[in-house]
């Protein structure tokens, strides 16, 4: 089975008098079977009432945002990576811990 990488926005932080989103919450959940393994950070935005292509908190999309946080500064590949070497870790350990007794 392939890992399958689930990306959401848990929230975002908005000024109130324009409505533009100036942080996004994402996480990203990696899961293969009995395995999975989490990413979660922030981005950070400045928004510009005045450009054509604002969009306000009311009218703004999960995907959209996504968007944004790839375009900003996550890296979605190098995220996705990362998932699955923590997953392969978890199949294979290298160490483990315990008592003998």
């Amino acid at each position: 089975m392939a890992i399958i990488y689930s990306w959401n926005i848990s929230t975002c932080e908005r000024e109130v008098a324009n409505g533009g989103i100036i942080v996004a919450h994402w996480e990203c959940i990696a899961t293969d079977e009995d395995y999975s393994a989490r990413a979660y950070n922030t981005c950070s935005f400045t928004p510009d009432p005045s450009a054509s292509d604002f969009t306000p908190y009311d009218s703004v999309t999960e995907s959209q945002v996504l968007g944004w946080c790839w375009a900003d500064n996550v890296d979605k590949d190098a995220t996705e990576a990362a998932l699955a070497a923590n997953i392969e870790k978890k199949k294979n350990p290298t160490y483990t811990k315990g008592t003998p007794w």
